[in-house]
């Protein structure tokens, strides 16, 4: 396999950074910190319960008001999601009820054949579910909504439709691989060769359309549906279109890893590899790689971090490195633990407060000063995938 070649002095750099981290992680007891975290995680979801109402599910927490959404907002299937992950390290049978419950109430969801979020919606929340408990009713649910997810594909773009938006023809967003884990389940399930072909067509674009010669990506990517030609390029959430936003990046690196995972496909290892160079030996990724809302950002070092990008990478990396090669493995796991170290002592709320959330310090969408430096919870879901991929590591 053919990797990009760093020069020797950011290599030192690299190695100089990886070193002193290290030797700060020897003094950390995980075990520990793992244990403390999740069960503090727990304590803060079940007092969280209380405060939502019935069909409605947790945003964000801001100013001292609790944020809620309805069940189509695309985090909906983040909080049944984070209670299962919950369930399924402590067995708490209160936190199965709830996530259960809280799992059926999108059920009508399946239906939705208006957004492409369904991986976030479904998959979190169901997907979870089935995989922890095996209900039956759940795996139909799952085979209904990635019908309608796959509704949304084109034949001449090769795409998935991300947003129904008239500022685009056509805007695919790199979110969207995000959903790819969910439709490879359904593929498993049904060896719909159609739907396959449909998964596929649209990696392959996002790697030819998103992705610039650094490994970095837009975030939108626009098309005409007539000859499938790019219409437009954009970061719309980031600093600007050439910028490399943030939480945009750590959705194609995790989605990457994952697709590599369902196909076993070497190059889509090698550009899950990619981006995670790029990511981790960015100039601007701070000593506790928590990365800023957006690496090209104007006001560093004073810019917002985003700690639910650090999440989502942080989880990412520790799957990529049971994949990579041996030293590249240790570097990717090691930065991935400094992360969740950062994220579990410097970034985590105190017991009872930030809306009973875990994280602190997210970024929604800085442009339309939407969620900003507040709770959320993917940051919160992919924190707590990250303790457990962790504790299941070290573990081994």
């Amino acid at each position: 396999m053919k990797y990009l070649k760093v020069s020797s002095f950011v290599f030192l750099i690299v190695l100089l950074s990886a070193s002193c981290n290290n030797d700060k992680q020897t003094e950390v007891n995980w075990e520990s910190l793992i244990s403390e975290n999740l069960k503090f995680a727990e304590k803060q979801y079940l007092a969280m319960e209380h405060s939502i109402p019935e069909g409605l599910m947790p945003r964000s927490f801001e100013n001292g008001e609790f944020i809620t959404s309805n069940t189509s907002w695309w985090c909906s299937g983040f909080y049944p999601g984070t209670l299962w992950y919950l369930y399924e390290n402590s067995k708490n049978e209160e936190l199965k009820e709830i996530a259960h419950k809280r799992t059926m109430s999108l059920e009508n969801e399946q239906f939705n054949t208006g957004t492409h979020d369904l991986g976030f919606m479904l998959y979190c929340s169901f997907g979870n579910g089935l995989r922890i408990t095996e209900n039956k009713e759940y795996e139909d649910i799952l085979l209904q909504g990635a019908e309608s997810l796959i509704s949304r594909f084109n034949e001449n773009t090769g795409c998935i439709q991300s947003w129904d938006n008239d500022n685009w023809q056509y805007p695919v967003i790199i979110d969207n691989m995000m959903n790819l884990e969910f439709l490879f389940w359904a593929y498993r399930q049904t060896e719909n060769e159609e739907l396959l072909a449909k998964i596929i067509s649209h990696i392959e674009n996002t790697i030819k359309d998103h992705y610039r010669e650094d490994f970095s990506s837009y975030h939108l990517v626009s098309y005409d549906t007539i000859n499938g030609d790019v219409i437009k390029k954009q970061t719309v959430q980031g600093y600007a279109d050439e910028s490399a936003w943030a939480r945009g990046n750590a959705w194609g690196l995790y989605g990457f890893v994952t697709v590599y995972r369902d196909t076993k496909d070497e190059r889509y290892l090698e550009h899950a590899i990619n981006i995670a160079k790029f990511l981790v030996n960015h100039p601007n990724l701070p000593e506790d790689k928590i990365p800023y809302w957006d690496f090209n950002a104007p006001n560093i070092p004073d810019a917002k971090r985003d700690a639910s990008a650090g999440a989502i990478i942080a989880s990412a990396l520790l799957e990529l490195s049971d994949y990579a090669e041996t030293d590249l493995s240790e570097e990717l796991f090691n930065t991935a633990k400094t992360m969740i170290y950062s994220l579990a002592t410097n970034y985590r709320a105190e017991a009872g407060e930030n809306g009973n959330f875990i994280l602190k310090h997210s970024v929604g969408n800085l442009n339309k000063d939407s969620e900003v430096d507040v709770p959320l919870t993917y940051a919160d879901y992919y924190f707590v995938e990250s303790l457990i991929r962790l504790k299941e590591r070290l573990g081994d």
